[in-house]
């Protein structure tokens, strides 16, 4: 989403969501002038080759988790994402799951020097310092708010229930509140279109086109959520 002008199937290796501030007709006609084209008759908000990227659209994109570990996950994922393409992630994250306990914050919270030499020998995760040492302290930081605000509560806090867009954002109002209440808990990692990724991808906001297969299913989740 931040780089040149993709082609459909290149807006979910973007974070998982289409480009920063495209239409929804300027993204289905960007691979050659024509709608691309849906498999099996089937309509996506985006549409690839690899069959991880649809099954993550179709099945987990939008669709609400509303646990403190589900979001604690997906907040590290989204912060390990970028500069990177989500398909990198996608094929990783069993690897990033074992290497960090299954994203259970008081175990991450207890991880010293030794841990993080031991993830920066992992061939199997994203090896830059600076975000396992921001996944561990945004575990210590989510143990915290425990005692005002649990992580959950104030995400979801932010939950908007809109129409469908004509267009996709890399960031709005809402996230860069969000993302300025994460950094004071003591969060990184979390700038504000980090944290719009992670709104859209655990269903905060439905940004599923109007034409979206599954658009309906997610927002039927997020009405009983």
């Amino acid at each position: 989403m931040k780089a040149k002008p993709a082609r459909s199937s290149d807006a979910a290796a973007k974070g998982g969501k289409p480009p920063a501030r495209r239409t929804v007709h300027a993204a289905r006609t960007s691979a050659g002038g024509a709608g691309f084209p849906p498999a099996r008759g089937v309509r996506r908000c985006w549409e690839s080759s690899d069959p991880a990227y649809n099954a993550y659209h179709d099945d987990e994109w939008g669709r609400p988790v509303i646990d403190e570990a589900g979001i604690f996950e997906r907040l590290c994922l989204e912060g390990f994402q970028s500069g990177l393409s989500w398909l990198t992630i996608l094929r990783k994250r069993e690897n990033f799951r074992k290497g960090f306990a299954g994203f259970d914050p008081d175990a991450v919270a207890a991880f010293d020097d030794r841990d993080v030499e031991r993830l920066l020998a992992d061939a199997g995760i994203i090896r830059h310092r600076g975000k396992i040492e921001a996944a561990i302290a945004n575990a210590g930081a989510t143990m915290e708010l425990r005692d005002s605000t649990p992580l959950h509560e104030l995400v979801w806090s932010f939950r908007r229930d809109r129409p469908a867009p004509a267009e996709w954002d890399a960031q709005t109002p809402d996230s860069a509140e969000l993302s300025k209440r994460l950094r004071a808990a003591g969060f990184r990692f979390v700038g504000p279109t980090t944290v719009y990724s992670t709104m859209q991808a655990i269903g905060v906001v439905n940004d599923h086109r109007a034409d979206c297969v599954v658009r309906d299913a997610v927002e039927r989740e997020r009405t009983a959520s």
